[in-house]
């Protein structure tokens, strides 16, 4: 899911030079001359919520659907006039949550990520095949996206775990492994043969988001490069990963989230989205308070071991 694309020129720095021409000809070429601040661009917020309410499902004839496109939450009719139902509200789309500012990918477009990391052909597709082939069947697997629902563009992404938990304690015990820079270009240059975004994945293991998220900010200031966690590599009281299912309290993550939010902000870029990778209740603690801003859109991504029918099963039960 995305928003509508902006378009961002950046203008030269235009000056005049005189030779002699009359003051007030100076004058009139200066405002000539002088660069216009371009129309900072608006989020369509009509599209926005219709897409929300079809993701969700809330049929058209809902008297919730007319409350949402309207931005309350009293039941309307199709006048727009204030009605009484017995339906339940629909648990989504969440409502009254925070808006994202213009240029969100979500949900304009439709996000498909490859994932992994490139030293380990275990970790996911992106160190199982080489180069050639997970382009391949990356475009190969947008294209089906595509051609199943043409009404929402596809996205290609490259998740790419760069810190990793790890079995040994490592030499200050933090039970985790940065990736080298290198990795992380690696990863942008798979995006950019795609005309993709990336995805940067953190599992903490001993150490914390708030120690780890800064030091990749260089590449976080990038507009195409956005931020995943994932809790169950989280770890507390000394137990190293592997052992039982990390976690991260809502703090944690609303702690990322401001510092996504003032990146975007001070660099002036679209909003970031940030994915929580999920597959139990207690890996997000009080996730009912995790405040989502206009700077960054929160993704809780269902995902864990087993079939299709227990993924399934896992999704309709934490996620209803």
């Amino acid at each position: 899911m995305v928003a509508v694309a902006a378009v961002y020129f950046v203008l030269p720095t235009l000056t005049s030079v005189s030779y002699g021409v009359p003051s007030a000809t100076s004058s009139i070429l200066a405002k000539i001359t002088q660069p216009k601040e371009l129309p900072k661009p608006v989020l369509d917020v009509a599209d926005y919520r219709r897409r929300l309410l079809a993701l969700a499902q809330v049929a058209t004839s809902s008297p919730y659907y007319a409350a949402f496109l309207q931005g309350t939450t009293t039941p309307l009719d199709a006048q727009g006039h204030a009605t009484t139902t017995t339906l339940a509200r629909p648990l989504w789309p969440v409502w009254r949550a925070a808006e994202p500012n213009a240029g969100a990918i979500l949900p304009f477009k439709r996000v498909v990520a490859y994932y992994g990391n490139f030293y380990s052909k275990g970790m996911g597709v992106l160190g199982e095949y080489d180069r050639g082939t997970v382009l391949a069947k990356l475009k190969s697997e947008v294209a089906g996206w595509e051609a199943a629902d043409p009404t929402t563009p596809v996205i290609p992404a490259i998740e790419y775990i760069d810190v990793t938990a790890q079995g040994s304690p490592g030499k200050d015990g933090k039970y985790r492994l940065r990736m080298p820079d290198t990795q992380i270009d690696q990863a942008l240059s798979y995006a950019k043969d795609v005309n993709g975004i990336v995805i940067l994945d953190i599992q903490p293991g001993l150490s914390t988001v708030q120690a780890e998220v800064p030091l990749i900010d260089s590449y976080l200031k990038m507009p195409t490069v956005h931020l995943a966690l994932d809790p169950e590599f989280a770890m507390h009281n000394g137990t190293p990963p592997g052992r039982v299912i990390g976690s991260l309290d809502a703090d944690d993550i609303n702690w990322v989230i401001e510092y996504l939010s003032n990146l975007v902000r001070e660099n002036n870029l679209p909003p970031k989205i940030l994915v929580i990778h999920r597959f139990t209740e207690d890996m997000v603690a009080n996730y009912k308070k995790i405040k989502p801003t206009p700077e960054v859109q929160v993704v809780m991504q269902m995902d864990g071991w087993g079939g299709p029918a227990r993924k399934k099963n896992t999704y309709y039960t934490v996620i209803s």
